[in-house]
């Protein structure tokens, strides 16, 4: 039986699954074993979640009780444009649940959030080599040309 998928805001009691998720989407961006991210950046992301000053964000995809997929976004001002803009920072899904949906159920469920908050537009990026992300956001998006660079301090 197929269960109904259900994407909703992160509540405490979904730490330990959101960690499972969590940590999976970094191994993805090659952040485990000696890179992995300090335990500290981790624990300060999931506290800005429930942080009514902070513009950090996060949905969870449930699947019949089990987690399949997250979704980290921010709201943020914009030198272009007067409304709020919407960063969707981190997307992933399970293994398991890939192909099926959630990605796009996390989108849009992003899509309302951004609508009710009155935001101007939604962008995200992705890694060059993520052909299998790319094929959903060049079926709900369009690319914006622009190339990203970027310096550690």
């Amino acid at each position: 039986m197929q269960h109904t998928l259900t994407v909703r805001a992160a509540v405490a009691g979904d730490f330990d699954a959101w960690l499972t998720l969590w940590d999976g989407y970094n191994a993805f961006y090659g952040r485990h074993g000696a890179t992995a991210l300090p335990a500290e950046v981790t624990r300060s992301t999931w506290q800005r979640f429930f942080d009514a000053y902070e513009p950090v964000h996060c949905l969870i995809a449930d699947r019949g009780g089990q987690l399949v997929g997250l979704a980290h976004y921010i709201f943020h001002r914009s030198t272009i444009q007067v409304a709020p803009t919407c960063y969707l920072q981190d997307l992933f899904t399970s293994d398991a649940a890939r192909g099926n949906g959630v990605g796009r159920a996390l989108i849009e469920a992003l899509y309302q959030r951004a609508r009710a908050a009155n935001c101007g537009r939604v962008y995200w990026l992705t890694h060059e080599t993520n052909q299998v992300a790319m094929r959903l956001y060049d079926r709900i998006a369009e690319r914006s040309g622009f190339i990203v660079y970027r310096k550690p301090l």
